[in-house]
């Protein structure tokens, strides 16, 4: 191609605007290598991502300049190999085979090279434009191994780098060799030769593709051996008409054992990684490592799950303790506001019905999100970063994965599980990291059982007013509080395991699949990547989205307690109407109504029902928790109703945006429907047992 038609062919292939000038590098590894602080180090904030075309597979494209030539560094999804097994696969053996970008960077972790030559082979088969970047070298170096660079070079007969991209060492030195590798290639790469038998099968099938000048024409005669069928299917699509039929019927023509061929070809690969990397790293430690040495811990079968709960306890005892005083100093703020706004809008003359309703309506429920979601966002969401940033969460998912796979469900979910924690629809988004589409629905319709940073304010609330008010202790008071919601959290994990458990022998049958679970070294977490990643791309993402719902949740809120008739409000209409469903669970009308009015965004409810039982015609801040608890009271609340409450919020319906993400992700309206119609029944179940239980005792 030249540069006009490539140019054109990446943009309606793939989505990718490329200038003419732009020279193309794509970013290849296995996840964990610190690929993506190579890509930051190399782009900067000069990037965007989005989704490769067609596929849930989201990808990132960034751009940086040396010695005046502009790249393009596309990255791939992180993958363990090119054999298709996921979408993420699919997607990196795609781009690299069709895309034809100019320079592929490979992306090694010092610490297991062993393990990631194993892609860099399949790699260096594709493609002679290769530069090897071995990272994390100040981590292998306190781990007491040595890289022989100028070994690798030699052998592979690629460019190696070693670099620590947190660290910024050998970046220079990595853009000046991709530079290199672009006009000056004086490397040729490394041929893996097999067993006789297959060398003497694959020479007269590459002398036939050797007229084609698509495909590295020895990849491709590989991949018709081991009988990949989907490198056919992306042929079709990538290639020209006529160079596909030729291609199919050199294939249709051979006669061969598929698996045979294949575990040949991964035995070898896999032969010649071990070997190369044990002559390339020197190991000067020969105790155990100390991160095993950890893992023998919080991996065990004895420790790993209730240093689990320990910690999740802790993370919520941190979140409840630090976020009082901050709510209360946002919240006091924004009423101290109010009435300015209002006289304001008063002295523009505005009607005053219009302006009691961006006041009191819109305003109100504005400030109460914030304030009520900011501080404790503010203080989970850093914890949770800096566990994932340390590497603990990978273990979490070790230590969930048998009780996934006695759900007949995917390990993987238990790291979506925990991205709900922060926001349902971004576990729903996480999904993605399942490549089977029949555990990634699972995954997807049970993830609102883990309660959202949203839900968590009433969870909190409820809890400290009826089950930790019995302490004068402050700490003590905390502490109850953060046990019971653990303890709820430890419910709605075991809810999600048995409608998992269910939905794989009705809906949705099928095995499990296995995965590869890699568990990357602890890392002490970096503060810059904790801080952005926690305010930027999660407290001040979920907020935002909360923000936008809140709204117009606030305009219906103040008609519906506004407007009269037969002299009471269509509030109390919709109330008492839904009175005796409420009661059958546990509940009143007033809080069935509330977590209706409160599907834009859970942490309204609880100001809808204030609301609703003062009859104000607003929302209103009460002075403390505890005058809140006397409202509850004065309106019948018991032990049972808050029980049942805090049930009902931690199950219940989806919000509008995690439907919404359900319907982007499942692109289906019958998945949104039981996404929706699942939690639902789920919730009326339990609490109608609460409710039952209680009346017969």
């Amino acid at each position: 191609m030249n540069i006009t038609s490539t140019v054109n062919y990446l943009k309606d292939m793939f989505d990718i605007d490329k200038k003419q000038d732009e020279i193309v590098v794509a970013l290849a590894g296995n996840p964990n290598t610190g690929k993506s602080t190579i890509f930051n180090s190399l782009t900067g904030l000069n990037q965007h991502t989005g989704n490769w075309p067609g596929k849930t597979v989201s990808t990132a494209r960034g751009y940086f300049k040396y010695k005046d030539d502009k790249y393009m560094l596309v990255d791939l999804p992180g993958t363990y190999s090119l054999f298709y097994s996921s979408e993420e696969e699919l997607v990196a053996r795609d781009f690299i085979c069709f895309g034809k970008p100019d320079i592929v960077l490979v992306v090694c972790d010092a610490n297991s090279l062993e393990r990631n030559f194993n892609l860099l082979f399949q790699i260096m088969e594709l493609t002679k434009n290769i530069v090897l970047c071995i990272n994390l070298i100040d981590e292998a170096n306190k781990n007491g191994l040595s890289i022989d660079k100028h070994y690798l070079e030699n052998k592979l007969k690629i460019p190696v780098i070693l670099t620590s991209a947190r660290n910024n060492i050998g970046i220079d030195e990595l853009l000046e060799t991709i530079y290199l590798q672009k006009y000056k290639n004086n490397f040729e790469n490394m041929v893996l030769t097999y067993n006789k038998n297959i060398e003497d099968t694959i020479k007269p099938i590459e002398r036939k593709l050797n007229k084609l000048n698509c495909i590295d024409s020895r990849w491709l005669s590989l991949r018709i051996l081991d009988g990949d069928e989907t490198i056919f299917a992306s042929m079709k699509k990538y290639l020209e008409k006529d160079d596909f039929e030729y291609i199919k019927n050199i294939k249709n023509q051979l006669n061969y054992d598929k698996e045979i061929i294949r575990d040949e070809l991964i035995k070898t690969n896999y032969k010649y990684a071990e070997d190369i990397s044990k002559k390339s790293v020197k190991n000067s430690i020969s105790s155990i490592d100390k991160d095993e040495k950890i893992d023998n811990i919080v991996t065990s079968n004895i420790f790993g799950i209730p240093i689990m709960i320990l910690l999740l306890t802790l993370t919520l005892w941190f979140t409840i303790q630090g976020a009082n005083y901050p709510s209360s100093f946002l919240s006091n703020m924004f009423f101290n506001i109010e009435p300015h706004i209002f006289n304001f809008f008063s002295y523009l003359n505005l009607p005053i019905s219009l302006n009691e309703l961006l006041v009191f309506g819109v305003y109100r429920t504005l400030t109460w999100v914030i304030a009520v979601m900011l501080p404790p966002m503010a203080i989970f969401f850093p914890i949770f970063t800096i566990l994932e940033d340390l590497g603990y969460l990978p273990r979490i998912a070790f230590n969930l994965d048998h009780l996934f796979k006695k759900a007949c469900a995917h390990g993987k979910q238990s790291l979506t599980m925990c991205m709900g924690f922060g926001c349902n629809a971004c576990g729903v988004i996480g999904c993605r990291i399942i490549e089977s589409p029949r555990e990634r629905l699972i995954a997807i319709l049970t993830n609102n059982f883990v309660p959202c940073n949203g839900r968590f304010p009433t969870l909190i609330t409820i809890s400290t007013i009826f089950f930790a008010s019995y302490f004068n202790s402050s700490f003590l008071s905390s502490s109850v509080t953060a046990l019971s919601v653990t303890l709820l959290i430890i419910f709605s994990i075991s809810i999600t395991l048995l409608v998992s458990f269910i939905l794989s022998k009705t809906l949705l049958k099928g095995i499990p699949s296995t995965f590869t679970l890699e568990l990357p070294p602890y890392r002490v977490p970096q503060f810059g990547k904790v801080i952005y990643t926690s305010i930027i791309d999660r407290t001040m993402f979920v907020l935002s989205r909360a923000i936008i719902v809140a709204i117009p949740a606030g305009v219906i809120i103040w008609i519906f307690t506004n407007i009269y008739i037969d002299n009471i409000s269509i509030l109390n209409h919709i109330a008492n109407f839904l009175n005796p469903f409420a009661k059958l669970i546990g509940l009143d009308g007033f809080i069935l109504l509330a977590f209706i009015l409160g599907f834009p965004a859970n942490e309204i409810v609880i100001p809808i029902l204030i609301m609703s039982y003062l009859n104000t015609n607003t929302m209103v801040e009460l002075d403390n928790i505890n005058a809140l608890g006397e409202i509850l009271i004065n309106n019948g609340w018991t032990h049972l109703t808050a029980l049942n409450v805090m049930l009902f919020s931690l199950l219940h319906w989806p919000c509008s945006t995690t439907l919404l993400t359900i319907k982007k992700e499942t692109n289906s309206i019958k998945w949104t429907f039981l996404g929706f119609l699942i939690p639902t029944i789920i919730s009326f179940i339990v609490c109608g047992f609460t409710t039952l239980i209680y009346n017969i005792i």
